[in-house]
């Protein structure tokens, strides 16, 4: 049965490979970060998370498995549906959803009481359908009726319901838009247009969570992020996570091996999901950290590789924008960790403690996973020239 399994694996063997290792390491972080929650939660049942977390990780390779087994093109038919959804679950989340940290976020299923960010759910629909209508209408795109209707008007909505409590996701979700788009070849002109739009639609939502929300909702937090990343000895009291990140760093050093050694993580808040790469440092030093940000870039170099082989735009489209949603979290993630960006409280993919987290990405993996085995099977099924035709060509060539 395994070795059926491993004979029906397809796709970029690097990918497989920087998920693999990406999944270990996510292992070792969580449990070595947990124990200040176990012995918190579960009276020091340091297993317990150990066992969730393996059980998440190995769901979400199995998700990766089926997913990559589907032809990707078929994703183009269910984008628009997705998308549909997705603006009613943004609404119900803001209003009905589960809050942690004063942010509704997440959406709990009756009866099984399981729960996901619907932020992740519509960062998938939104670059899927973004991908589908850049392939559709390649030739009218320069239309400024169809990308108003078509592409700023669906980015707009997206990211500004998920801004209302995320942020950091509905940034790096609009970031990745553009990507797509840039890549999509998209006027310059749009995509600055584009921009500007998300720039107002950021401003008027900033200035209702300010002058509408006693005490200034979610814009009061953004604003002591900023303030706390800029004054830290102002600020102190805001700036507790990063300077607990700090010590973290300067005890790993340049090099250490010291897996489950971590001691800041009884100290540092989300020590397993936002400042899990702080933990990463501190247990293996600078170098373990560059080496998990080397994975993360050498799955991008992948996909542009990938991009380049894939024969139709909305396969390459979406793999390269599904792919730029999990590289950009992490390059911010990490950034956050050394001090280099406000605090924005998204985890580091594929490695932090998560479960819808895990296991969307798993499915965005899934999909890249998909284009690279349809690339795969096109040049497999090519036809081979005779050898005679081969060799005429040669001689042809040398006179």
């Amino acid at each position: 049965m395994i070795r059926r399994i491993i004979d029906n694996i397809k796709g970029d063997k690097y990918i497989w490979y920087i998920i693999a290792t990406l999944s270990s390491i996510s292992v070792l972080l969580v449990y070595s970060s947990t124990r200040s929650l176990a012995y918190r939660d579960t009276q020091g049942d340091t297993e317990y998370y150990l066992l969730k977390h393996g059980f998440i990780l190995c769901f979400g390779l199995f998700i990766t498995y089926i997913v990559h087994r589907i032809d990707h093109r078929n994703f183009s038919r269910i984008a628009q549906m997705m998308l549909y959804l997705s603006v009613p679950l943004l609404i119900y989340t803001s209003f009905f959803g589960v809050k942690i940290n004063d942010a509704s976020r997440w959406v709990r299923i009756p009866v099984v009481g399981f729960t996901f960010q619907s932020s992740d759910f519509a960062k998938l629909a939104l670059i899927m359908y973004t991908s589908r209508m850049l392939a559709k209408k390649a030739g009218v795109i320069k239309d400024m009726k169809e990308v108003l209707l078509h592409i700023m008007l669906p980015i707009a909505i997206i990211c500004g319901l998920i801004m209302f409590d995320n942020l950091s996701s509905a940034a790096i979700l609009f970031m990745t838009c553009i990507v797509v788009l840039f890549i999509g070849r998209v006027s310059s002109k749009f995509i600055f247009t584009i921009i500007a739009c998300g720039v107002i639609v950021a401003a008027i939502i900033f200035s209702l969570s300010w002058f509408f929300d006693d005490d200034h909702g979610r814009a009061d937090v953004w604003l002591k992020r900023v303030e706390a990343w800029q004054n830290p000895d102002i600020n102190a009291d805001n700036f507790y996570q990063q300077k607990q990140a700090y010590i973290a760093i300067a005890k790993g050093g340049f090099l250490r091996l010291a897996p489950g050694k971590s001691t800041q993580c009884n100290f540092l808040p989300d020590a397993f999901s936002d400042f899990i790469y702080s933990t990463l440092i501190e247990e293996y030093g600078l170098l373990g950290g560059a080496f998990v940000l080397f994975l993360y870039l050498f799955f991008m170099y992948r996909l542009i590789l990938l991009v380049k082989n894939s024969p139709k735009a909305f396969g390459a489209l979406m793999a390269v924008g599904l792919g730029v949603s999990i590289v950009l979290q992490a390059v911010i993630h990490m950034g956050v960790n050394v001090h280099l960006l406000p605090n924005t409280g998204i985890t580091l993919p594929l490695i932090s403690w998560g479960g819808s987290s895990i296991w969307f990405n798993a499915f965005a993996l899934g999909i890249i996973l998909s284009v690279s085995r349809h690339n795969q099977e096109r040049e497999a099924g090519k036809p081979k020239a005779p050898m005679k035709e081969k060799q005429k060509v040669i001689d042809e060539i040398h006179g």
